[in-house]
Formats: structure tokens, C-alpha cells, sequence
């Protein structure tokens, strides 16, 4: 599977958790600024994310950007799945996503890469009212595999900025061979939000 840089897109190393979190912790951080020392919140962020990364044997972790927002964090990887997913299938097991997310917000829409791959949305605002999440996963029609991609928040602060920089991200994806790659991924800079992938509303639903 090939990725395409986005501007507002920051990858880092994903050789080990510990380059991983220390290279997220520097870059929010810096990223930060002076509020920085205010916000305890970015290495917990950052451990979180890479021990997910390993996990899940993730091929691309990112801080994702924007001028007017607290910056976030993207994983995205491959899963293996029993067989293809259909449309209907990939909406199902974004249904349990949402259900099995905990107490919040949720709502999940559908739409359409710019390849006319099918992908469900899932974005879920905390409880707490502090931090959101974005999780997108898109089936591949040619094998049983799915790619997922996380996006969190710790503050909130500007996601809608976020979560479209995000939708551009997955809006480029393209299904290739077995692994998950991102030729010149290191370039990403600032950039405007542009929605995500186009979409239809589907279910809402409070917990």
C-alpha cells in the first residue's frame, strides 16, 4: 500500500517504541512551543501512540499540523483480515469500533477515496469533553486486508483543521503490494484543511 505526502504531515521513525515516542515527544514539543511545559499530557500522548504502533506493527506514525490547532498524532497500518470486505462489511466493523470506544460521542459516516476505494469514518469526542479521535478504515477490494488510520487529539484544540489534513492523507491512499509505504512522507508541512474523504452521514450515538 503506497501513502502520498500531505502537507501538515509529519512522519517519524517507527524502528522501536522508544525512537518512535522520543521522536513524537520532540516534535509536539516543539510544535508547542512555549505551552509546552503547561501540557504533561504530550509524552503520555507520544508513549501511547508508539506502544500502538508496535503493537499493530504500524508502517506510518505522524504528527499532524496546522497553524490554528494543538498538534496530533496519526498511526496507520495494515490489518489482516478473514476474507475482502464489502462496503457493508468495513460499515459493521466500524459499528464495533464505535461501540466498543467507550463513553462519548460517536459518529460514523462512509464515503470514497479519490482511487473509489470505500472507507468508514468513525470520530469520537470523549466523555470528558477533552481530546477527540478519528479513526478511518479503508478495505482493500483485492485482498482480505483493511487499512486503518487513528487520529487523536490530547486537547481538541482545531480538529476540524486536523481531521481534514487527516481526509487528505487517506483521500491518496492506494492499495499495491503487501506492505504499507510513504515515498518522500518526510516532506510534509503546514497546509489549509481540506474535507476527508467524501462521505455520507451514518450513525450517531451517544454512550
Amino acid at each position: 500500500m503506497r501513502l502520498t505526502p500531505v502537507r501538515g504531515v509529519l512522519p517519524v521513525s517507527v524502528g522501536s517504541a522508544e525512537a518512535t515516542s522520543a521522536e513524537l515527544l520532540s516534535v509536539l514539543r516543539r510544535l508547542r512551543g512555549p505551552d509546552r511545559a503547561r501540557d504533561p499530557g504530550l509524552e503520555i500522548a507520544a508513549a501511547q501512540a508508539a506502544e500502538l504502533a508496535q503493537r499493530h506493527d504500524a508502517g506510518v506514525v505522524a504528527v499532524v499540523e496546522h497553524p490554528d490547532a494543538d498538534p496530533a498524532v496519526l498511526v496507520a497500518g495494515l490489518v489482516a483480515v478473514e476474507r475482502v470486505l464489502t462496503p457493508e462489511a468495513a460499515r459493521e466493523l466500524c459499528f464495533h469500533l464505535a461501540d466498543a470506544g467507550g463513553p462519548g460521542i460517536t459518529e460514523l459516516t462512509s464515503g470514497q477515496t479519490a482511487r473509489g476505494y470505500p472507507a468508514v469514518i468513525v470520530e469520537r469526542v470523549p466523555a470528558t469533553g477533552v481530546g477527540a479521535q478519528l479513526q478511518i478504515v479503508v478495505p482493500d477490494p483485492a485482498r482480505p486486508r483493511i487499512a486503518v488510520f487513528t487520529l487523536h487529539s490530547p486537547t481538541g484544540r482545531g480538529w476540524l483543521e486536523l481531521a481534514g489534513i487527516a481526509g487528505r492523507f487517506v483521500n491518496g491512499v492506494e492499495f499495491t503490494g503487501p506492505h504499507l509505504t510513504g515515498a518522500g512522507l518526510a516532506a510534509g508541512t503546514r497546509s489549509a484543511a481540506a474535507p476527508p474523504a467524501r462521505g455520507r452521514p451514518g450513525r450517531s450515538a451517544s454512550h
